[in-house]
């Protein structure tokens, strides 16, 4: 027979066994419970552009339709542009003459003007000069009663009037040489520069009779159609964004402290089974609000959680706006983003 010390031999290593079992099991069951702590539920999250002209005019063509992917800056829709066209070319017209009127003061006085008014000058001094001899010859003759009172009175007048006269003109002389007054040349400036700022505006309603994808996106809904009436507040195109995707998911309070932006994730769909898609957090709200009503989870329901946005690698674009997902934060983990 075995005597017991036999019996104890083979009876201890059994019994490590299974308690390295019920251990191993005990830490695969924390484990498991830990990962499952760290999974959430939530949606492809919906953001969309709604693409107005910032114009108001009748909408000449359209370029894509439902369905079509853009890009930033691509043209998607143009109102017919007539009017806008015209405006630019007579504001074109009124800075191209308003120009020349600056130029003109700028440059001052012509050479050959004032040669005109110096010579006006010297005609008007000869004048004087003949005005006064004649006085002169009247008065010599007046001693011999030769001439009448009234013909001294005319000559008197005629030498008054000579007098102004050069006075006159060699102040347009002078004028002519100091060039037109500074006043003057930043009246014409002023203007010139409302005429380039008119000129400005014109062109940019010009630019607005173009419609440019803001960003990458794709065109969800095409509300109106070439012929419409556009206008700032009636949109043309409805544009989803899929660049980038995220997913948008909420956490009970007491979970906070075992996340951080920058965790790695995993994000699985229905649509695709078995498939996982890589991600990060990159963004944890900092204030609490109630459970939205597409979050399903019963326990949740009257809890105050925090928004949570998963960022998701969607190369081939399967993820779809709206589409139901599962969040599985990897713990100690950070994803090269």
């Amino acid at each position: 027979m075995k005597t017991k010390k036999e019996r104890l031999k083979r009876v201890i290593p059994v019994v490590a066994l299974l308690i390295l079992a019920g251990v191993g099991c005990w830490i695969f069951r924390k484990e498991q419970e830990q990962h499952d702590k760290l999974l959430f539920y939530g949606n492809v999250d919906i953001r969309q552009v709604r693409m107005a002209f910032f114009a108001t005019g009748r909408i000449q063509s359209l370029a894509v339709r439902e369905g079509d992917t853009v890009e930033t800056g691509q043209l998607v829709a143009e109102l017919n542009a007539a009017r806008h066209e015209s405006a630019v070319a007579q504001a074109e017209a009124q800075v191209a003459a308003q120009s020349q009127v600056v130029q003109r003061y700028q440059a001052g006085s012509r050479p050959e003007e004032i040669a005109e008014a110096q010579a006006r000058v010297r005609a008007a001094q000869a004048a004087l000069t003949d005005a006064t001899q004649h006085k002169t010859r009247l008065l010599e003759l007046e001693g011999k009663q030769f001439v009448s009172k009234q013909q001294l009175d005319n000559a008197e007048s005629a030498v008054d009037m000579a007098t102004a006269n050069l006075e006159a003109l060699q102040q347009a002389a002078a004028l002519a040489v100091e060039g037109p007054r500074k006043e003057d040349i930043a009246a014409a400036e002023a203007q010139l520069k409302a005429y380039q700022a008119a000129l400005e505006l014109a062109r940019l309603e010009l630019a607005d009779t173009k419609l440019y994808a803001p960003t990458n996106g794709i065109i969800q809904n095409r509300i109106l159609e070439p012929g419409d009436m556009a206008s700032p507040q009636l949109p043309v195109f409805t544009l989803a964004l899929n660049d980038p995707v995220w997913v948008r998911a909420y956490v009970p309070e007491p979970q906070l402290g075992q996340l951080a932006e920058g965790m790695a994730a995993e994000v699985t769909t229905d649509s695709f089974p078995g498939k996982k898609y890589a991600g990060w957090i990159g963004f944890i709200s900092p204030t609490a609000e109630f459970t939205p009503k597409q979050v399903q989870t019963t326990d949740l329901r009257t809890r105050l959680v925090y928004q949570m946005r998963i960022y998701v690698k969607n190369p081939q674009n399967e993820l779809r706006l709206g589409m139901p997902a599962s969040v599985r934060i990897l713990p100690g983990a950070a994803q090269e983003k």
